[in-house]
């Protein structure tokens, strides 16, 4: 099938598109949408453009292209995700009143059909939502913004001393939980591109990476999505701004148009992309179908 842009254009509020997630405003086309389907259709092949083909072999969700329903004022398209006891989502544009519990009813039947143990709606909300929760997608535009190297503690990671180095092990443990256990492993492997660390009393405590850019749908140089964290002890020191400032600037002097951002709607890492002037797309957010 083929969506038909002029109705999934009105009711896509925010720049969003199954299984790949945010997307510039530039190529948020109909082709987007369809290029998930054929994907589906390939053993879970990964698009080109996926951000998420630097981690795994295969794509862990797929569009069930023959649920989708698809029609002038809404369309549900429905993934599944394979990981853990498996998710069902649907993914819901539309402003019709009745479309949540058309949405609850299909992700509860094709969690059932497939086995998930669980069934979620993923719904959007433009930029200018005053009720604006969830996720909020930021674009920071290097075209624009001019991204100087900050002052600070923060250097790439193989530019410290050794016994520095050795101190990201026991950082990455204790941040865990952001992801960076598993970023050590992909640095060891020597599969990733820079880490940028913040270090303190010759102790490595905070990092954002890996540093790595990549084309977009349609070729555009677009800065990767980074883990980024500083250990408690250590926030509201200022570092997570020199992190964020130095990866920026990376971005910027290494060729990048732009990059995008997800950060929980009113936390620390939102109003840190607000203060530094990044563009808000809208919203995603999720309720339990």
């Amino acid at each position: 099938m083929r969506f038909r842009w002029d109705w999934l254009r009105p009711v896509v509020l925010a720049p969003y598109v199954p299984t790949i997630g945010p997307v510039h405003p530039s190529v948020l086309t109909e082709d987007l949408f369809t290029d998930t389907l054929t994907a589906a259709s390939t053993d879970r092949w990964f698009l080109r453009y996926d951000k998420d083909i630097r981690w795994s072999e295969a794509k862990d969700e797929i569009v069930l292209v023959e649920d989708i329903v698809h029609r002038p004022t809404e369309t549900l398209i429905p993934t599944l995700s394979q990981r853990g006891a498996g998710t069902v989502k649907i993914h819901l544009y539309g402003i019709e009143p009745e479309s949540v519990a058309a949405a609850t009813e299909l992700a509860q039947t094709l969690a059932v059909e497939h086995g998930a143990a669980k069934a979620r709606i993923v719904r959007f909300l433009g930029p200018e939502a005053p009720d604006g929760r969830g996720t909020r997608i930021q674009l920071q535009n290097f075209r624009t913004a001019i991204c100087p190297a900050p002052d600070g503690p923060v250097r790439p990671f193989d530019q410290w001393p050794a016994g520095v180095r050795g101190t990201f092990a026991g950082f990455a443990e204790e941040m865990t939980s952001d992801g960076f256990a598993f970023l050590y492993g992909q640095m060891q492997a020597g599969k990733v591109g820079p880490v940028l660390t913040a270090v303190v009393s010759g102790r490595v405590v905070g990092a954002i990476g890996p540093m790595e850019i990549r084309p977009d749908a349609i070729g555009t140089p677009q800065l990767m999505p980074q883990y980024f964290g500083v250990l408690q002890e250590h926030r509201g020191e200022g570092l997570g701004r020199l992190l964020w400032r130095a990866a920026m600037h990376w971005g910027q002097v290494n060729g990048a148009d732009y990059q995008l951002l997800q950060t929980e709607a009113g936390g620390p890492s939102d109003r840190l992309c607000w203060s530094e002037g990044l563009t808000s797309l809208g919203f995603t957010y999720w309720q339990v179908a």
